[in-house]
């Protein structure tokens, strides 16, 4: 039987799963699933880069920006939470603590929630800026998110 992988055929998932059940959510979906929980929780400048053919660490990136510390917790929270809810878990968030920029790796798919500060510090947009971007908002997602969200 196959081994999981990523949208591009070659994600961290495989490699790292013992175990060879499918993953909950195919990379491109969870990409897309946590650009859409942000803007929920009203995220900025939410962008979705496919960094499949320029990195090896994982198929997708997700940057948004909260304009607040406790709106970059909020949209933390959010994002745990309801992707958990999904099956999706992630490693220890990074920097959850300051609220300057948490990061939350589901393996294929690497959520960056900045402040706008650290953002532009960082310039993570123009290190990606060749990678093609992902229109997350043109992909279907599950009924379990959309229910929620009206809840």
């Amino acid at each position: 039987m196959a081994q999981p992988q990523g949208a591009h055929g070659r994600g961290r998932r495989a490699a790292l799963d013992s175990d060879p059940k499918e993953p909950p959510i195919e990379a491109k979906l969870l990409a897309a699933c946590a650009a859409a929980l942000a803007d929920q929780k009203k995220a900025v400048d939410i962008k979705v880069y496919d960094v499949s053919e320029a990195l090896r660490v994982a198929d997708y990136f997700v940057v948004v920006s909260g304009l607040s510390r406790p709106h970059v917790k909020a949209i933390h929270d959010e994002l745990h939470v309801r992707l958990k809810q999904l099956g999706e878990t992630h490693s220890k968030a990074e920097g959850a603590e300051l609220g300057w920029w948490v990061l939350l790796d589901y393996i294929d798919v690497v959520v960056h929630v900045l402040q706008p500060e650290a953002r532009e510090y960082y310039q993570l947009d123009q290190l990606y800026r060749d990678c093609p971007l992902l229109d997350w908002k043109a992909v279907a997602l599950p009924e379990a998110l959309l229910a929620d969200a009206d809840s």
